[in-house]
């Protein structure tokens, strides 16, 4: 009887031991892809502040371009607003694309391109962009490895009940956008 006691005693145990690892490791990458999401939305909002002063400096030389200017006034506010891994790609990618007839409406001044102002504007974006493609990726891997680890057993079969019962969704674009982000801008004047 006392043998029997220590088995189902130290059967316990480990079970508790597996279970408490489990949900240590669920909250550790929980926490990594939170943190991950955070540094996606500091590197947005610093392109956010970058966008008014580039679309100012543009406005200068091109006035007669205020649709443009208006589109990408509205796409940032789109994107401000967006909520959420998905909600937040389709913004970003509608824009992007606001983005690039803007710079192509530059390409048409060659003295606004000259300007140092313009230049460093368009080198933080640049820079900006850079930094919220591997903010992107390294969010991405973070709940690639969230969505595995819970995926997988023993986890699966205990990831339920410890509260994580659903991925985490991926910050991605889908195949619509990717070949709209791809397309040529056609600025007319």
């Amino acid at each position: 009887m006392n043998l029997l006691v220590v088995v189902i005693v130290a059967v316990a145990v480990v079970v508790l031991i597996i279970v408490f690892a489990i949900y240590n490791g669920l909250v550790r990458l929980n926490q990594r892809a939170n943190e991950a999401w955070s540094d996606i939305t500091v590197q947005l909002k610093r392109r956010y502040d970058l966008i008014p002063n580039l679309v100012n400096t543009v406005k200068g030389y091109a006035a007669h371009e205020k649709t443009v200017f208006e589109d990408v006034t509205a796409a940032r506010a789109n994107a401000m607003n967006a909520q959420g891994p998905a909600d937040t790609a389709k913004a970003e990618n509608q824009f992007s694309a606001t983005l690039k007839s803007l710079f192509a409406v530059a390409e048409n001044y060659p003295d606004l391109k000259a300007t140092q102002n313009f230049q460093e504007l368009q080198a933080e974006l640049v820079d900006t962009e850079d930094k919220i493609q591997a903010s992107r990726r390294f969010y991405n891997s973070i709940v690639r490895d969230f969505n595995t680890r819970r995926q997988t057993i023993p986890t699966k079969f205990f990831a339920t009940m410890l509260g994580y019962n659903k991925d985490k969704e991926y910050f991605e674009l889908d195949e619509a956008e990717t070949q709209q982000a791809q397309q040529p801008v056609n600025v007319q004047f």
